[in-house]
């Protein structure tokens, strides 16, 4: 069964909302868990002084996107797309209905709430979309690096529609951040080098000034550029070996 990442109440959206606050936004913060939802708005509302809304709601469900995709038709300055979640097993260890909600959450949800913001940040002519994809959309690893590679194609293009330089869509592109989403999908990651993990205020920081200097496409840290700019540089066949490997 799969674990979903808590949206805005840990790792990188818990970043965001940080970060977000200390510039002086008011928030509309999005979870599935209410009472942690509620805990982590009253930090806010304590330490930075803002307005924190909370909109608790299952993006892996019918009725929990569309009450969030109402909310985005409203009218929002900055929309950032981070609810996500990975699977222990490989590709055919995992039940279909858990693959079905991921590309629910990790495609359509992103699909439907950029869609949703987008037409008000037009009529204003400002605006941002924040997609959070990953580096693995660069490479092949079942579902999870397939549907990063749709969030990564579409933001892009959205982007490129967008009309407007002050209308910004982009791709963030991190590798391994210190949260909650190995932990909750069970994997063992004891065995990943110190070197790879990046802390999510890090990601957050670079994220938004990427987007202020209108990214398309933003890989946190130095050494995630090197990886991913090597990565071309390898036969596919070759990569797509090791990434099976890697994953196993």
């Amino acid at each position: 069964m799969y674990k979903r990442q808590p949206g805005a109440t840990a790792g990188i959206g818990a970043a965001f909302a940080r970060r977000l606050a200390a510039d002086g936004f008011s928030l509309v913060l999005v979870a599935r868990d209410e009472s942690r939802l509620a805990e982590e708005a009253g930090r806010l509302r304590l330490r930075y002084g803002v307005p924190v809304d909370l909109l608790p709601a299952d993006l892996g469900t019918e009725e929990g996107l569309a009450r969030v995709e109402a909310r985005c038709r409203e009218g929002v300055d900055l929309l950032v797309n981070n609810a996500g979640f990975g699977h222990k097993g490989a590709f055919l260890q995992t039940p279909v209905e858990d693959e079905l909600v991921m590309l629910k959450v990790h495609c359509e949800a992103v699909l439907r709430l950029t869609l949703a913001a987008l037409p008000g940040m037009r009529e204003r002519d400002r605006g941002g979309v924040i997609n959070v994809a990953s580096v693995a959309a660069y490479f092949t690893r079942g579902t999870y690096s397939a549907s990063k590679a749709w969030v990564v194609n579409f933001s892009e293009s959205a982007a490129a529609e967008a009309g407007s330089a002050r209308v910004k869509v982009m791709a963030l592109c991190p590798g391994f951040v210190r949260t909650e989403f190995h932990q909750r999908a069970s994997m063992d990651m004891s065995g990943t080098p110190g070197i790879l993990w990046l802390k999510a205020d890090d990601v957050a920081r670079t994220a938004m000034r990427d987007l202020a200097l209108g990214k398309r496409v933003s890989v946190p840290s130095l050494r995630y550029k090197v990886i991913l700019n090597v990565g071309r540089l390898v036969p596919h066949g070759l990569a797509s070996r090791i990434s099976a490997r890697i994953g196993r």
